[in-house]
């Protein structure tokens, strides 16, 4: 389904567990019309839809709100307390995801919507995990055991990292951290610069690729699918695979999930780029992700706002910006 988006949107996990759990979910957004202007002091309609497991999947609840933005077109609701009109948010299970966020609102208060826009729950509430799964009140605490027999002194530096967020390594600059089963450390690196400015996601446009370029996670699977289709010889993957910045030669194009771990940490990683000469920031416009979402658009990011993207603004032919990540 193809959608013009002029939302920008940041889910707030906030319910907070203490005798009952408030089961809502705190939103903003940015309303802008679909001449880019921004939609100050006015009351708006708002259909919030949340679907299971894709962005074109079961609408497991769906409510409809009536709120007004601010003088600077901010609105503010509370999902979970509208007026419903299917499902029941409360008794959704949310360790049995993935799950999206589909808004539609209409700018002037009623239920015409024309703007529409969808975003994965990147984040479990936890609060409303915990009510769902079984009460998250303790209980009574029992009586003190006697004290054991103080083990033997463990190794040094165990559980603990060599790197760090925002360190200056392999070529660029950490914005992830992991360690596999085997206790060996990895993480993930940004390049220090966009390539080549802007690109389209392919030249290969309206062709479905499938499920080997549609993970979330992993972007360098979803690169080498996107240069093996029949017909590529452009593409922002092609851009990063055969990119040698900084020495290295084993870039690719983030997944959705890569770059919304690069926004989450963006401030550690801002924060290096603005002491390394010649170093540019992550630009405020549209990212390209390694992430296809159909047959005719692809997955990005804004980095003004953190908002993942999949709709007709983010076309296969679409000019976006591309900045390279590789793992160590």
């Amino acid at each position: 389904m193809k959608r013009i988006i002029t939302i920008c949107a940041a889910i707030l996990m906030t319910a907070n567990v203490f005798a009952q759990v408030p089961n809502k979910m705190s939103y903003q957004a940015v309303i802008r019309n679909t001449s880019n202007t921004l939609v100050t002091s006015s009351t708006v309609g708002m259909r919030i839809s949340i679907l299971q497991t894709s962005p074109s999947g079961t609408a497991i609840f769906v409510e409809t709100q009536t709120s007004t933005t601010n003088t600077n077109g901010l609105v503010s609701i509370e999902i979970g307390g509208g007026t419903v009109v299917s499902g029941n948010f409360a008794t959704i299970d949310w360790a049995n995801g993935p799950y999206f966020l589909k808004t539609e609102t209409d700018p002037s208060g009623g239920s015409s919507y024309s703007i529409t826009g969808t975003s994965q729950l990147l984040s479990v509430p936890y609060a409303l995990y915990a009510a769902n799964s079984g009460s998250s009140m303790s209980g009574p605490q029992g009586a003190a055991g006697p004290q054991g027999a103080t083990g033997p002194q463990g190794p040094a530096g165990v559980g603990g990292f060599v790197h760090y967020i925002g360190e200056v390594f392999g070529g660029g600059v950490i914005f992830h951290l992991w360690k596999d089963n085997s206790g060996a450390e990895h993480g993930l690196v940004v390049d220090l610069n966009d390539l080549s400015g802007a690109s389209g996601w392919s030249n290969v446009d309206n062709t479905l690729i499938g499920l080997s370029a549609q993970s979330y996670w992993n972007g360098l699977g979803n690169s080498n699918s996107i240069v093996s289709q029949i017909g590529h010889t452009s593409s922002a993957a092609v851009l990063c695979l055969n990119s040698t910045s900084s020495g290295q030669s084993d870039w690719y194009l983030p997944s959705i999930q890569e770059l919304n771990m690069l926004w989450n940490n963006y401030f550690n990683v801002s924060m290096t780029f603005s002491q390394i000469p010649g170093t540019t920031q992550m630009d405020p416009s549209g990212y390209w992700s390694s992430t296809e979402y159909d047959i005719n658009s692809a997955w990005g990011m804004a980095f003004d706002s953190g908002t993942t993207y999949a709709n007709s603004s983010y076309n296969k032919n679409t000019i976006k910006r591309v900045r390279a990540v590789r793992t160590f």
